[in-house]
């Protein structure tokens, strides 16, 4: 019996949206979820290996030196190479596939030097091929979705991935790290190299394939963008003050290496809160509120774990400062792609993630070289961010005015000659 017209197999339902989802973005997401991995389980394994074995003081002077070494590919090899490496068809995803690749190799022989004195240049060239990831994975989002209508959508996603995938992967490192912090770097070591593999799907997309146009150049340089990037790179220091704040306060306290972990947790799960939250809040109010919200929040929350103390208060800050951060770079992100629609996205983001990274290693250089108490450093989280709440408020205000006062004054020229030509034109037609 023939089939009736029209008719179809039956298929399972899909969730509302799923095809909206591009395989390319797809292949990205899973080459991310795979780095989070290794990330986590590197950070796992360094708790239980010479970077918490040795006095808070005997490594303040090494620390600072990597944290500065750290910053030279932000500082000056990015601002020379990157525009060149955005022009080139597949440029991007070949900095992936080394970061994945690189970081492979090196956890490998960190293996061998867990508690050798080649620990920390290895563990800091990580870090600095994570953070080199991240500035390539900003470049590639735009090119992967179909319009930018789905850039921030798809920034969320990768942030939600970041926090689930990390609190997964930190059950494995944490098991694995009963047998020792050699395990977990060979397992850190498969997860890289499963990464490199995993980045060689991403399509060769060229980011630029031209320099910035004048336009270009002018919308990301408007009021708007600057104020908003300023509030920001902010944001993002006081990430690295804070991390590295707890790291020395708590090693000096003894406090045991498993509060490392409830801080992570904390911090991650808050960072899911933050990218589940952004996208709604963006549906009723400014994205510039949710910055200037990040702001305050952040320090609110320091002024009153001032009076807290305790590891308490620092598990709670932490997660707060996770929560807004995410949050405020999600808001960040829809600020530029409005305000700058000509704008390469995929190149002005690389920058941008370029200078938050260069400003996160500078947050995190002063607690490092200065011996900072806890509560001295809340007063200065505070101090910061409630200043640069402040000026972010007004330089929006003042912005706002600005343009106000340029439309009026447009709008009195253009009334102005319709009066003149009017007049003239009564003149001409009169006795």
């Amino acid at each position: 019996m023939d089939a009736p017209p029209g008719w179809r197999a039956l298929r399972p339902p899909r969730r509302p949206g799923a095809a909206a989802v591009p395989p390319s973005f797809t292949r990205l997401a899973r080459t991310h979820a795979l780095s989070t991995a290794g990330d986590t389980l590197v950070a796992t394994a360094l708790a239980g290996s010479l970077f918490f074995s040795i006095s808070p003081d005997a490594a303040r002077s090494r620390v600072a030196l990597y944290l500065v070494l750290t910053m030279a590919p932000f500082a000056v090899v990015a601002p020379l190479i990157g525009p060149w490496i955005d022009r080139r068809a597949g440029g991007r995803r070949s900095m992936v596939v080394l970061s994945g690749g690189l970081r492979a190799v090196i956890c490998l022989l960190m293996v061998d030097d867990v508690y050798g004195p080649l620990l920390f240049p290895e563990a800091f060239a990580v870090l600095v091929l994570a953070r080199g990831y991240q500035v390539a994975r900003a470049s590639l989002v735009p090119g992967l979705v179909r319009d930018e209508s789905q850039l921030v959508e798809a920034n969320s996603k990768l942030v939600l991935i970041s926090g689930i995938v990390g609190l997964l992967a930190a059950g494995p490192g944490v098991a694995l790290l009963q047998l020792g912090p050699s395990w977990v770097l060979g397992l850190a070591t498969i997860v890289f190299a499963v990464t490199t593999l995993s980045a060689y799907r991403i399509p060769r997309t060229r980011v630029a394939a031209e320099r910035a146009s004048p336009v270009e150049r002018a919308e990301l340089r408007g009021a708007g963008v600057l104020l908003a990037a300023s509030a920001m790179a902010v944001l993002r220091a006081v990430v690295g003050f804070l991390s590295f704040l707890v790291a020395f306060a708590l090693r000096g306290d003894d406090a045991p290496t498993w509060w490392f972990g409830v801080i992570l947790a904390a911090s991650a799960l808050a960072a899911l809160v933050g990218a589940v939250l952004a996208p709604r809040l963006r549906r009723r109010i400014p994205e510039e509120r949710i910055l200037l919200a990040s702001l305050v929040v952040v320090a609110g929350v320091a002024v009153a774990m001032v009076g807290v103390g305790g590891r308490i208060s620092v598990v709670v800050l932490a997660a707060a400062v996770a929560l807004a951060a995410t949050a405020g770079k999600l808001a960040f992100d829809s600020i530029v792609q409005r305000d700058a629609p000509d704008a390469n996205q995929g190149a002005s983001f690389a920058r941008f993630e370029a200078r938050f990274q260069l400003v996160w290693v500078a947050g995190a250089f002063l607690p490092v070289v200065l011996p900072i108490p806890l509560p001295a450093g809340y007063v200065s989280i505070a101090t910061v961010t409630g200043v640069a709440a402040f000026l972010y408020a007004t330089g929006r205000r003042l912005s706002a005015a600005r343009v106000a006062s340029t439309v009026a004054a447009g709008r009195a020229l253009a009334t102005g000659r319709l009066a003149n030509r009017t007049a003239r034109a009564e003149r001409v037609s009169g006795p």
